[in-house]
């Protein structure tokens, strides 16, 4: 008994540590943004329209994180969820919180690499859950691939922007990932029930995962003036995914990152107050209502 109260105290301990840190390093990002003065003025600028599609934008910051729920809970239960058994081990609840909490864990950590630990020690089952964390960053990035190269393929200024060495990268990533999709059943094989049908279920609701982030991308676009012409095309907004994926960065550097190749790919400034926006509802949002939903998740 006294083990397990350890346990609870270190995890309750150590989820509070997170949430402080990641609020902390939130704090400073925002404080240290030099660009208040255009996004204030954008903001100020828009229209009925214009705000209602801000308003669709943030309501479906939920959306987005149930469907990143969906993909892990599909993960976690692994053969059960494909066979329709009664036996699964992950609840929807459960689901919800593990993401909502990874979600704070990733802000403090280089590329996000705290996510899935952070998930892995609310499951308490590491060879598993981390398993299943890398199918999930392969599936997520192999749609973001698929879905960036077909927008590239479409989109010709873009293309010649790029130049070689991101071509270069892009090829490598491709090979790299058709590699692991082929190869990582049998890697896995002895940490998790992890098969090919799995992997290809996962790809697909990180298919539904990217489209949710394009038509909220297109959302603050549309809300910050841009309009779509021959610079600013419906196949850009996977392409913007794709370049910011296959970026090196850390958190600290995220935004900034974001905000450059939205200039570089829809060729406009307000783009890059679109990444920040974008950026503060998907990032800032779930770790804000974590505080009010961990009780309710917890129950």
């Amino acid at each position: 008994m006294w083990r397990i109260m350890d346990k609870k105290a270190l995890l309750h301990t150590v989820e509070w540590i997170v949430a402080l840190a990641a609020c902390g390093w939130l704090v400073w990002k925002m404080a240290t943004y030099d660009d208040y003065a255009g996004l204030w003025a954008a903001l100020r600028s828009m229209d009925t329209a214009r705000v209602c599609a801000l308003l669709i934008c943030i309501a479906l910051m939920p959306v987005n994180m149930s469907i990143e729920a969906w993909k892990w809970r599909t993960l976690m239960n692994g053969d059960a969820s494909l066979n329709g058994e009664n036996d699964e081990r992950m609840s929807w609840r459960e689901a919800h919180r593990q993401v909502y909490y990874s979600k704070l864990a990733g802000l403090i950590t280089p590329w996000r690499l705290g996510e899935y630990p952070a998930r892995a020690m609310l499951q308490g089952e590491w060879k598993n859950t981390l398993s299943m964390g890398a199918v999930g960053s392969v599936t997520m990035t192999i749609a973001i691939v698929m879905a960036g190269v077909i927008g590239l393929m479409a989109s010709p200024a873009v293309f010649d922007l790029l130049g070689g060495s991101y071509l270069y990268t892009l090829l490598a990533v491709i090979i790299v990932l058709g590699l692991i999709f082929a190869f990582a059943p049998c890697a896995l094989k002895r940490f998790a029930q992890v098969n090919h049908t799995l992997m290809l279920r996962s790809t697909v609701q990180s298919l539904v995962r990217l489209a949710c982030w394009c038509v909220q991308l297109y959302l603050v676009l549309f809300a910050l003036g841009a309009t779509f012409n021959f610079q600013f095309s419906i196949f850009n907004l996977p392409v913007y995914y794709l370049l910011v994926t296959i970026s090196p960065s850390v958190p600290i550097a995220e935004v900034g990152v974001r905000g450059a190749w939205a200039i570089a790919v829809f060729g406009t400034m307000n783009a890059a107050l679109a990444g920040v926006l974008l950026w503060v509802i998907n990032t800032l949002l779930p770790c804000v209502g974590w505080f009010f939903l961990r009780k309710t998740l917890k129950g």
